[in-house]
């Protein structure tokens, strides 16, 4: 595999190549630069040879791929019940929404967090509800007081838990888990648990998945996860949600049918086979490469760009930066890095208020990207030094 090789990705309907005109580098939107597995490959190809690609289904080799993964990566066993599918984990999350909630009723995110979440709540008539994450020093924690006092709200139904953390990439402990999972059980409260970025976790760090911490939680939590982060296979629409609750599941289930949502994609399904059987040791040179890339942007804004703050990621392949230095928030931030720079980052603001002065940036591409747009930052930010001295 290849990691230095700049792929064109331009007219092939990539959403992220397809937004940025002219000589713009898009550093946006949470898919990968990289080839993925050749046995994805191999898998695509095979299927597309056999040349039919009638309705499919779910096989028993589908359902074990995802269990003995899940058994080799967090050392935890899921039942084959549990596994439910969706075409993403949006949609999914929208489904469980309207078996979960009533109009009025509060659903908690931590903020800044996935921006999709906002509309996710609103679309079935709920509040949102913010459990603003502590920043300080560099670093993101959980406000568990003001958690309690929000779960404590009579019309606080449920918790959307991202973990590990998108954009901030926090991985949860042990302990927090527990602290979280302790505060839904005195309350009465769901946790829709999205550890969509799960298997994309840093040497030094251990994602937890929220059923392991606390066996307890099983029939008041669903785990949202999918290969399509992990292996770079969101466009195959096939995402897992794990819902222990009987009753619950057989209700998503219904509801997913009357949406017409129930069948995967004939390519999908042998995305997520070929994934999770063979897919390893390419998710193991791929997180090497990531470290790289982390390391090589925290090094570079610490050398050149003290404006800058890169925010450590444990997890994900997403950089959070804080820009507050630059005096400048919101639109004006973001199109000084579109229109200056020539780099496209997803704006913080869209992930709640207390990402005004941030931008999120993917790392997932070749080395020799990362340093074109870490240079054209540094010119820009170069010019603006200079015409901020002259203005005072």
């Amino acid at each position: 595999m290849n990691w230095n090789d700049c792929i064109e990705r331009t007219n092939t309907h990539s959403v992220k190549w397809s937004f940025p005109k002219g000589d713009v580098i898009p550093m946006c939107i949470a898919d990968m630069d990289f080839q993925v597995s050749s046995a994805i490959v191999e898998a695509m190809n095979k299927k597309a040879r056999h040349g039919i690609y009638g309705y499919t289904t779910f096989s028993d080799r589908y359902f074990e791929s995802i269990m003995s993964w899940w058994k080799r990566r967090f050392h935890m066993d899921i039942e084959k019940e549990w596994i439910s599918f969706s075409p993403g984990i949006i949609p999914g999350i929208n489904v469980l929404l309207s078996v979960l909630t009533e109009p009025g009723d509060g659903v908690i995110i931590q903020d800044p967090v996935y921006y999709p979440f906002y509309s996710t709540i609103e679309n079935h008539g709920c509040s949102v509800v913010k459990n603003t994450l502590l920043y300080k020093d560099g670093v993101y924690s959980i406000d568990f007081d003001d958690l309690e006092e929000k779960a404590s709200r009579s019309r606080t139904k449920i918790l959307i838990l991202c973990s590990p953390h998108n954009p901030v990439g926090r991985v949860w402990t042990d302990e927090e888990l527990l602290k979280i999972g302790d505060i839904a059980k005195r309350h009465d409260l769901w946790i829709i648990s999205d550890e969509m970025h799960g298997d994309l976790v840093y040497e030094g760090f251990e994602h937890i998945p929220l059923f392991k911490v606390d066996e307890s939680l099983l029939k008041r939590s669903i785990v949202c996860a999918a290969p399509s982060k992990t292996f770079n296979i969101a466009g195959l629409q096939t995402s897992i949600l794990l819902i222990p609750n009987e009753e619950v599941r057989e209700r998503y289930q219904d509801k997913l049918t009357g949406f017409g949502l129930m069948r995967p994609n004939v390519f999908g399904i042998e995305g997520t086979i070929a994934a999770y059987e063979e897919g390893e040791p390419w998710l193991n040179e791929l997180l090497m490469v990531l470290e790289e890339n982390k390391q090589y942007v925290h090094n570079y804004l610490e050398q050149h760009l003290p404006e800058l703050r890169a925010i450590q990621p444990q997890a994900t392949h997403l950089i959070w930066i804080d820009c507050s230095d630059l005096d400048m928030q919101g639109e004006e931030l973001c199109r000084f890095f579109l229109e200056k720079a020539r780099v496209k980052f997803d704006e913080g603001f869209k992930f709640g208020a207390s990402g005004q002065s941030f931008v999120r940036m993917n790392i997932a591409c070749p080395k020799e990207r990362v340093d074109l747009a870490l240079r054209r930052m540094h010119e820009a930010i170069l010019e603006h030094r200079v015409k901020s001295r002259i203005s005072k």
